[in-house]
């Protein structure tokens, strides 16, 4: 693996580590009954982690111009699945980091009900204190926790399912437009244009469908109808759904890819 793919394959593991531990500041918000703060929090995240995407593609673009001026284009298939793999990687890292993310999302949530300023905070995270607040936050999963999953999961499969695609394109969606460029050369801005396409109908899905579900129930936890464990437990089954998806993109990447490279010509 070179410096370029590696630096990819980092990016693509950031944006996605950053994106599952996201789930984490709605268990924090219930622990601190700091529910709208806690979603404020939960929103930036994803706004960085879907804003790294826009910076991911032009480090994939590049790395394509130099495979096929190398005359190496047919390792590049080789190359996007490194990058699904660190994806699926980082989202499984993610899902361990869950006990230690609401940790440090309920100690940000303090912080800044204290001091009412979100550059301060971050700021602080680079001081010996809040380096020692993220190492004393570290905490793997209990094995309670984890016999606790196959308990009542608080969401139908049908909403797993449907997180687990809108990932899976998420995923998937940048990468096969711009490999989509690479199969159809004579159209290869058109196709990597479609990637919003793919990325505008998951992110739709995700909050037509998912985000409702988790909002209800936080409410229902708040209300006192349904248990924090519970909640916890839909975090984490939530989460296994992205993974699942990170997955799932491996085996949708090239026919996806060859959808697209065929849809730009029609266009």
């Amino acid at each position: 693996m070179d410096v370029q793919l590696l630096v990819i394959c980092l990016l693509t593991a950031g944006i996605n580590l950053i994106g599952t531990l996201a789930y984490s500041a709605r268990i924090a918000g219930v622990r601190t009954r700091r529910i709208a703060m806690s979603f404020a929090l939960f929103n930036i995240l994803v706004l960085v982690s879907r804003t790294s995407n826009s910076f991911l593609g032009p480090f994939l673009a590049k790395r394509i111009e130099t495979r096929i001026a190398d005359g190496g284009g047919e390792a590049l298939y080789g190359d996007f699945q490194l990058v699904l793999l660190s994806a699926s990687l980082a989202v499984a890292l993610g899902i361990v980091l869950v006990p230690t993310g609401q940790r440090l999302f309920a100690r940000a949530i303090g912080y800044f009900q204290e001091h009412r300023s979100t550059a301060r905070m971050i700021l602080r995270t680079a001081t010996p204190t809040g380096l020692k607040t993220v190492r004393d936050a570290l905490h793997p999963p209990s094995l309670a926790h984890l016999r606790g999953l196959g308990k009542p999961r608080g969401v139908s499969w049908s909403v797993l399912l449907a997180n687990c695609l809108a990932q899976a394109l998420i995923t998937v969606g940048v990468l096969a437009s711009l490999y989509a460029g690479y199969l159809n050369p004579e159209f290869r801005v058109t196709a990597s244009q479609l990637s919003a396409v793919i990325n505008g109908f998951a992110t739709i899905l995700l909050f037509a469908l998912i985000d409702p579900q988790l909002s209800v129930m936080t409410d229902d936890v708040i209300e006192g109808r349904v248990s924090e464990a519970l909640f916890r437990r839909t975090i984490v089954w939530i989460s296994l759904s992205r993974l699942a998806g990170t997955l799932l993109a491996q085996g949708l990447f090239l026919p996806s890819a060859q959808v697209i490279a065929w849809l730009a010509t029609y266009v």
